[in-house]
């Protein structure tokens, strides 16, 4: 199901006080990226993640192929950081950045 535009702002504005807590570079998505991301989404729920791979294309296509195997969605994109979402109805309260935030859009 697709975010509402009221979704997006809320979830824009947890996110913006967030660090990046992956980082994919240009070697590409090797396995340990992987287990990382799906780690830090499933302790996290919103996560910003830095694509550093080179032109617009390949970061788009990197994070099109991200959102495809994470089953995440794409909340927003700003030059080389992604702000990914991916519930988690189990995460632990005190790791989940949307349950901290005080905000459940």
């Amino acid at each position: 199901m697709p975010l509402t535009n009221e979704q997006k702002k809320a979830y824009r504005a947890i996110g913006h006080n967030l660090n990046p807590v992956v980082t994919v570079a240009s070697n590409g998505l090797s396995e340990g990226v992987l287990e990382e991301l799906n780690r830090a989404l499933d302790d996290h729920e919103l996560i910003k993640i830095k694509v550093s791979v080179g032109d617009r294309d390949l970061k788009k296509a990197v994070i099109a192929e991200l959102l495809g195997i994470t089953k995440a969605m794409l909340v927003q994109q700003i030059g080389n950081t992604a702000l990914l979402l991916r519930r988690n109805p189990r995460a632990k309260i005190n790791l989940s950045n949307l349950q901290r935030g005080d905000s459940k859009p």
